[in-house]
Formats: structure tokens, sequence, C-alpha cells
């Protein structure tokens, strides 16, 4: 089961849609932990403002989170699902995230190299593979396309698999084990973004 976390701020449809496409057996759309804790893969998608996120700590999803990831149970989080595997995000400094990967998100520079950094990162960019191990980009050519829409970023960390450069470069796609994120929106990136989600349920 595919346990799909509702915290009112993602993109739900379409990435069950995706999932829907890709072949997923039982997709289920929660707030409830005991589901999250009993699902064999979990996905968190997120659009919007971190702030967002607080909903996950006062539900007691974060706890479920932990806990199943602990146990080994395959984790992705999109967008701002991404954001919140780290400690937090300069967007609302007083929401804590997991911690998963160090650092916090911060927001794209006004100015980079000189000229004004148009903001948010809306649209199609490429991505650079800086690990050759990854599961979650199996099957992806390097520089291949994805979208975005997002104002904040997470930062390169040694499990960065995949790193975009906007007003310096950023991660894209991060990877611990069985703990995976994405800062790209995979529902919305064709053939790309459909290998990223294939790659995910094969796990």
């Amino acid at each position: 089961m595919i346990a799909v976390i509702d915290y009112k701020a993602g993109n739900l449809t379409s990435v069950v849609k995706a999932l829907d496409y890709l072949g997923a057996k039982e997709i289920v759309v929660t707030q409830a932990p005991e589901v999250v804790r009993t699902a064999d893969k979990i996905v968190l998608p997120g659009v919007g403002h971190f702030q967002s996120t607080q909903l996950l700590q006062d539900l007691g999803l974060t706890d479920a989170v932990r806990e199943s990831v602990a146990k080994g149970t395959w984790f992705l989080g999109i967008c701002v699902g991404l954001q919140w595997l780290f400690e937090g995000s300069t967007e609302a400094p007083d929401t804590s995230g997991l911690g998963h990967f160090a650092g916090m998100c911060e927001r794209f520079p006004a100015r980079f190299e000189g000229a004004e950094l148009k903001s948010p990162h809306v649209g199609w960019n490429s991505l650079e593979q800086v690990r050759e191990d990854s599961k979650l980009l199996r099957g992806v050519e390097d520089a291949g396309f994805v979208y975005y829409t997002h104002s904040w970023r997470a930062p390169l960390v040694k499990d960065t698999v995949a790193a975009t450069n906007y007003g310096g470069g950023f991660t894209a796609a991060v990877e611990r084990e069985n703990v995976m994120g994405v800062q790209f929106h995979p529902e919305k990136s064709s053939a790309v973004g459909l290998q990223v989600l294939k790659n995910f349920l094969e796990l």
C-alpha cells in the first residue's frame, strides 16, 4: 500500500493520477498516522508555504513518518515534501522539518552574478546528476529536463544525487537509503518524471 499524505498543501490529484498511470496497485490518500505506519511506501507531495508542514506535526504524522523510515519504509518527498526532509526553512523559521538531512532551505537570492534573479523559479530546467548510485534516478539521462515551481531551495549536501543550477546550485534530488526527495514535480515532468516515479514504485 502506498500512503500519499494529505496535509492540505499537496498537488495530490496529479500525483495520484501519475502513480495510478504507472500501475500502483493500492494508493491511499491519508491524514492518519496509523495508515502511514503500515504503508509499504510513503509519498509526501507539497505545494506552497513551508508553514503548511506544521500540520504534519499537529496530526502526529511526523512521528509516524520517522518510525516508518526507521524500519525501512520507502519515502519520497516532492517539492515542499523534499524541503521538509531538511531541518527547516527560512520561509517559516518556527516550523521544524523532519531533520533527516542537515541544513536549512533558503529563498533564492534577489540577484546573482550582478543580474536580477526572478523568483519563483518556474518552468523547465536540467538535472546534473552528481552520484551514479542513485536508485531513484536509475535510467534517467544526465541533463534531463524537469519542471519546477518554487521560491525556496534546499542546499547541496553529501546525500544530493542531482543538482540544478538557478542562482547557483541547489538540491534537485536527495537520497539516503530508503529516504528520497525531489524538488521538481515528477508528475509534471513528462518522461523523466514518470521514470523517477516508476523507479520509486519498483523499489
